[in-house]
């Protein structure tokens, strides 16, 4: 059977290992298994963090880089839940196309951003834990029309390394979305691989997964410095305290609406039944007044009337 190995859990190394470009091929592998393709990154740009302006530094971006085709690639961690999280990383991408345009500058400079964001908490109701999102012009009359650029004035869009019409998605950006504490699979493909380090920093021995050979040489625990492996262990115990406070607030705020449950039930059923139990004695009552009348021989009119039940309910007494 082939062993796992531990290893730095990612959210760790891309804050203090992977922003250095010696150790990029671990990226570039997570990348190419994503965009399902080979990906070489040439320039690691600078953290949106350490940007002066504060909206920059509340939008946290842990590492931007760039391709060969100068396509940006922007990697996130998110460790705990933000309500405006869509919103972030549409600003994170946003951001970045604002910084590729200059002055004077044509917005055909603009190149594709694809936004990796991996996410280590309860996040949406879906059945998977990885999601892509692409940007596609669909009809609204004809559902499936979808809108190609191919007419003369459009020859900008020819893509000059396939010589043929680029598609609007090949334009806007593209974003993924790993839920890390959904993926609960035996790890078979290398998307699954991946999703298993992401979680638990486990690597098969003999495994070909892009970029995680390069981890198991670059992240070994065994090889860090006795101070990098006090911090890590200083950082493991804050992300497990962090979960459980999150699990325990959980928990309590669940006992505490379930409580609230039964007691808003206990009293509701209370209510209920004592309003019940009047109806019911009210109506037997009319019953036996029909009864008695309808045995002296009183109009079956006049009953209906005195007791309130319909004739029909009279005769079958």
């Amino acid at each position: 059977m082939t062993e796992k190995s531990r290893y730095i859990r990612f959210d760790w190394a891309i804050k203090r290992i992977l922003r250095d470009k010696a150790n990029k091929e671990v990226l570039e592998g997570l990348i190419t298994v994503l965009l399902g393709e080979p990906v070489t990154i040439t320039e690691i740009l600078e953290s949106e963090s350490n940007k002066e302006r504060f909206e920059d530094k509340s939008n946290r971006v842990d590492v931007k880089a760039k391709t060969a085709a100068g396509e940006y690639i922007i990697v996130e961690v998110q460790l705990t839940k933000e309500r405006d999280f869509f919103q972030r990383i549409l600003f994170g991408t946003a951001t970045t196309i604002n910084d590729q345009i200059g002055i004077g500058k044509d917005y055909s400079v603009i190149k594709k951003i694809y936004s990796i964001n991996i996410l280590y908490f309860e996040f949406g109701c879906g059945d998977d834990y990885a999601y892509h999102g692409v940007t596609t012009f669909r009809g609204m009359t004809k559902k499936d029309s979808v809108l190609q650029l191919k007419t003369p004035s459009e020859e900008k869009y020819i893509s000059e390394s396939t010589k043929r019409m680029t598609m609007p998605e090949e334009v806007f950006p593209e974003y993924f979305l790993l839920l890390v504490s959904h993926f609960n699979e035996i790890a078979r493909t290398p998307i699954e691989e991946w999703m298993e380090y992401l979680k638990d920093g486990a690597i098969r021995d003999d495994t070909t997964t892009p970029g995680l050979q390069a981890a198991r040489e670059k992240l070994a625990i065994m090889s860090m410095t006795e101070k990098e492996r006090r911090e890590y262990r200083d950082f493991m115990v804050s992300v497990h305290a962090a979960k459980d406070n999150w699990d325990t607030m959980r928990d309590e705020a669940r006992a505490e609406g379930l409580a609230k449950g039964r007691a808003e039930g206990r009293a509701e059923g209370r209510a209920e039944g004592r309003a019940e139990g009047r109806a019911e004695g009210e109506r037997n009552k009319a019953m036996e007044t029909a009864r008695r009348m309808k045995a002296k021989g009183y109009p079956l009119e006049d009953i209906a009337e005195i007791s309130g039940l319909t004739v029909e309910a009279i005769n079958r007494l």
